[in-house]
């Protein structure tokens, strides 16, 4: 059902079963895939294309222009994808053409309200982001990430698998997969075993994971750290994917314990 009050461009490429709330508005170039719910007073513009099955509530804004000094009307993009939940409030820019042009949201995700997604961050899949969370430009989000609310996240950081981040934490350094995270700055406080378990990890593979971690983070010189893992646990698979995160060409420093 479409309210009579919506404003649809008649470009629009709107799919089967699409509800559309009360005084909400389409843009031309946004595609709506089947099934999805649009509450009311939402704005959905620019090159925008949403999938199957998302709930978008009252007083979302999504694809208009990135707020970025450098932005000068290129046309650039959004792309979100199935059974995602975006709240009141919520905001997501697309990209700028300096950052790829496009920003993407993966399947599943429920973003609390006033949570903020600026230009060109890639967001995987099942994450959750809590109130009033603000994640700057080109912030790169892996699956099952748990930000928690009023979190700030640097421009280019980026964040691991299952990494979970406490409330009001400024996120200011790459944070490995698998890691608990705090602070005003954000240092490491160990691992998420709680989630790990909630997968049903094999208890071997969190005790690897937990011995490289200790390891890995025991002096300041993680290059040198890394060289001297065990070969037993180096070939732990969620022990290689913290080694892989940490090699990998970043912009940010990594995120690291108080060392004492």
């Amino acid at each position: 059902m479409i309210h009579k009050t919506a404003i649809i461009d008649k470009k629009a490429i709107i799919s089967n079963n699409v509800k559309i709330g009360a005084y909400s508005i389409i843009g031309p170039n946004v595609q709506i895939g089947e099934n999805t719910i649009i509450q009311s007073h939402v704005s959905i513009v620019g090159q925008t294309k949403i999938g199957k099955n998302n709930k978008i509530y009252p007083f979302a804004s999504l694809g208009n222009d990135p707020q970025d000094m450098k932005y000068n009307g290129e046309i650039t993009k959004l792309n979100i994808g199935d059974n995602n939940t975006i709240r009141e409030y919520v905001t997501i820019n697309p990209g700028t053409a300096q950052g790829g042009g496009v920003t993407k949201i993966g399947n599943k995700n429920l973003l609390m309200i006033g949570a903020h997604i600026a230009h060109d961050c890639i967001l995987g899949n099942k994450i959750v982001i809590a109130n009033n969370t603000a994640i700057a430009g080109h912030a790169e989000i892996d699956d099952n990430v748990i930000l928690g609310g009023n979190c700030g996240v640097h421009q280019f950081t980026r964040i691991g698998k299952m990494a979970m981040i406490g409330g009001m934490t400024g996120v200011s350094r790459d944070i490995i997969p698998y890691a608990l995270s705090t602070g005003n700055r954000n240092v490491l406080n160990g691992i998420n075993i709680v989630g790990l378990r909630r997968l049903n990890i094999p208890n071997k593979d969190i005790i690897s994971l937990t011995d490289a971690y200790k390891y890995i983070f025991r002096t300041e010189n993680l290059s040198e750290n890394l060289k001297n893992l065990k070969s037993d646990i180096i070939k732990n698979n969620l022990v290689m994917e913290i080694i892989e995160f940490i090699n990998k060409d970043k912009r940010r420093p990594i995120c690291t314990p108080t060392i004492k």
